[in-house]
């Protein structure tokens, strides 16, 4: 008898935009991926990721039940062993050095998946352990630390309203090839283009012609980490020329003056010094954010990562709301999601620099230290030291900073726990790996991007294959994993219901609840009878009364940002005559190093190519398409170079994720597309010094023949 074959609808989970996707199954079989036209969001759109979600499903490499190492092999396991042993090592640990001998990591992938968030809590819960680290503080962590102290939620994000936007100027993105990111925007190649048929413009600073800048009426280039100069100049034009306009922010905005003395001095013929952009075009842009109704000031990695990440952030935020580009259409917004609705007395605020790591005195941001104090803390001796690491979803031996110096320490652990269905270059240093299901085998609802989107939409999720058997979901092993240890160390515990009864509490006290009198009554069983998701409407102009700072305004004078503005004066952009600066390069068929099994995803021309400018190979003595090295502080690799105009003069490029084949990892198809990863490069003693937030773009490096 033959299947019959099934159309399932749901939501690509592999990066921000959530697309909508038709996906038709016969039997335990993918037949096709297609984009769900009738998805209000998406509409139809999605982009080579999506058809690999039948990758990850069916790969070989792919871990099924809980293994153990022994003698240097795997060993298959049973989870009740696995939660055994696990229990019994890290408390082990935590008795004979502290509880805060045992860290965490959490990767990317987390927050594309619903159980991990609500649920991963659980095991924290339990361990009472003060090292937490996760991807944030290597991405966006100066965005949650600008909203937290300007608007008093971390989660209160102001993200373009790229719909009825008339001028966008963005500054270090290149969301065509991240389908959006602290912005979830899926077919953003066409929501830009709409932009310019009704007859508005965007620009894009980056110090590299990207797919965006390719399609942009205009493109600067701007040397890796001077943005702040642009900024602070930006700011100094619209004071001196008279073009401040605070809109019905006018009387909710506190410390206008300590901005304008801040930026006194930063005249656009310094930022041109600077930057290398003319003055005259920085005048222009100040004025165009001024006089254009509708106008976004939008930046993203490659102002975040970067030494004045968090100056950058905050100075874009002053920019919008100095020309009426806050809360107003087609201007910066913030979502009105389904779940997690931030307004005053909304939980989850956040807090920072409650205390700090024990080897370079960083500070934590809602709990977390940066991820660049990892290595140190385990490999510094002393009071403190840690001794254990328990890793989700996460791969930063690839990922963070200084890879192989995080690849010596995970070395030197007494005992490591991953939570991963991989095998890969981080966990093959794990004692035991405990494999979740994979994304079709569970359901989902997009927690993080519902709050991210260009419009206000809802959309569950339901799974397409029903688990294997003995498998569990991430949600599962949490709660069961967190209930052994509970068990032994002789402490209450209780575990959470599903993700899904998790979320509905939440939605069902919620902005668009029948509790708070809202038309639409929103439950989960609701949103359940919209297959292609729920339509809520477009962004909508409330962010003055959901300010959460204590003041009820917008807290302009943030003390220790002002005072890294003297940081800034003191700073030289211009590398040394020998060196180059070194920034990152995304391709919209990679997401980090996760994706690199999947053969679809990763064949055709190697990424891991080196971009130079044709002048600075000829000053170097260099043939295109030729080997070199590549030397930073932390390390060195050898890769192929190729002369490219596409980056500006004295900048070469180079992605991260690559670098696979070592430690044993066991992927089949990433280890043939092994690569060079320029996370061997980037330097975790170089950062953002008010947050933390690893500088992974702007590493000076040097390039000699190979």
């Amino acid at each position: 008898m033959v299947d019959e074959i099934k159309t399932h609808y749901r939501a690509c989970h592999l990066c921000e935009a959530i697309c909508g996707v038709e996906i038709k199954t016969q039997g335990d079989q993918v037949i096709s991926i297609k984009g769900d036209k009738a998805d209000p969001f998406s509409r139809g759109h999605i982009c080579p990721k999506a058809t690999a979600l039948q990758d990850l499903h069916t790969d070989p490499d792919r871990l099924k039940q809980p293994v153990k190492k022994v003698d240097g092999g795997w060993e298959t396991i049973s989870w009740d062993e696995a939660y055994q042993t696990v229990a019994e090592k890290l408390i082990g640990v935590q008795e004979h050095h502290g509880k805060d001998a045992v860290a965490f990591y959490a990767g990317n992938p987390n927050v594309h998946n619903y159980g991990s968030m609500t649920h991963g809590g659980q095991l924290r819960k339990v361990l009472k352990t003060k090292n937490h680290y996760s991807a944030t503080s290597l991405d966006q962590l100066p965005h949650h630390l600008t909203s937290l102290k300007m608007y008093g939620h971390q989660f209160l994000q102001p993200i373009p309203d790229i719909d009825r936007t008339n001028f966008m100027m963005i500054i270090g993105g290149n969301p065509l090839a991240s389908n959006g990111s602290i912005m979830t925007v899926p077919d953003v190649t066409k929501r830009l283009k709409d932009i310019q048929k009704r007859g508005g413009r965007f620009v894009v600073i980056d110090p590299r012609r990207t797919e965006t800048a390719e399609i942009a009426d205009e493109h600067h280039f701007v040397r890796p980490g001077s943005d702040a100069f642009l900024l602070m100049a930006m700011i100094h034009t619209l004071f001196d020329e008279g073009l401040i306009n605070l809109g019905h922010f006018s009387d909710k905005v506190r410390g206008m003056d300590d901005v304008q003395k801040a930026a006194e001095g930063f005249t656009p013929e310094i930022a041109e010094q600077q930057t290398g952009i003319a003055a005259e075009t920085i005048r222009e842009l100040a004025r165009e954010m001024a006089n254009t109704e509708g106008a976004v000031c939008y930046g993203r990695m490659g102002v975040s990562v970067q030494v004045f990440g968090t100056l950058c952030q905050w100075a874009i935020q002053i920019i919008n709301i100095l020309t009426n580009s806050l809360d107003v259409e087609g201007s910066m917004m913030v979502c009105s999601p389904a779940f997690g609705y931030v307004k005053p007395g909304a939980g989850g605020a956040g807090h920072f620099d409650l205390f700090r790591s024990r080897v370079s005195n960083l500070p934590e941001f809602a709990g977390e230290l940066p991820v660049v104090a990892l290595a140190e803390e385990i490999l510094t001796p002393g009071e403190g030291q840690l001794k254990s690491l328990i890793t989700i979803a996460g791969n930063p031996v690839l990922s963070t900073t200084n890879g192989n110096e995080i690849d010596k320490a995970l070395k030197e652990l007494d005992f490591m726990v991953s939570i991963d269905i991989y095998i890969n270059e981080t966990t093959s240093h794990a004692d035991i790996i405990l494999p979740p299901t994979a994304g079709l085998e569970h359901d989902h609802y997009d927690l993080a991007f519902h709050r991210l989107a260009v419009r206000n939409t809802t959309r569950y999720n339901p799974a397409v294959f029903e688990p294997e058997q003995n498998t569990r979901h991430d949600w599962q092993i949490f709660n069961e994993l967190s209930a052994k240890i509970a068990e032994l160390k002789g402490i209450e515990f209780k575990p959470l219901p599903s993700p899904d009864k998790v979320i509905d509490m939440g939605i069902q006290s919620d902005h668009y609840s029948a509790s708070q009198g809202h038309e639409l009554a929103l439950t989960m069983d609701k949103i359940k009878e919209y297959p292609h998701g729920l339509d809520i409407g477009p962004l909508e102009a409330n962010m003055a009364e959901r300010l959460c700072t204590d003041s009820g305004q917008v807290h302009l004078d943030i003390d220790f940002i002002l005072a890294d503005v003297d940081r800034l004066r003191a700073t030289q952009s211009a590398p040394a005559k020998d060196e180059l600066l070194l920034i990152g390069r995304r391709h919209v068929r990679s997401n980090n190093s996760w994706m690199h099994n999947s053969k679809r995803l990763v064949k055709g021309k190697p990424r891991w190519q080196l971009l130079m400018h044709p002048e600075d190979l000829a000053e170097r003595g260099l043939a295109d398409n030729t080997e070199v090295t590549i030397a930073s502080r932390v390390g060195e690799v050898s890769t192929t170079v190729v002369a490219s105009d596409e980056v500006m003069k004295g900048v070469v490029s180079l992605p991260h994720g690559w670098g696979h084949k070592r430690n044993g990892a066991q992927l089949s198809i990433a280890t043939e597309q092994q690569g060079v990863n320029c996370n061997d490069l980037t330097d975790d003693k170089l950062i953002d010094v008010i947050s933390g937030n690893a500088a992974l773009n702007g590493v000076p490096v040097k390039v000699s023949a190979a």
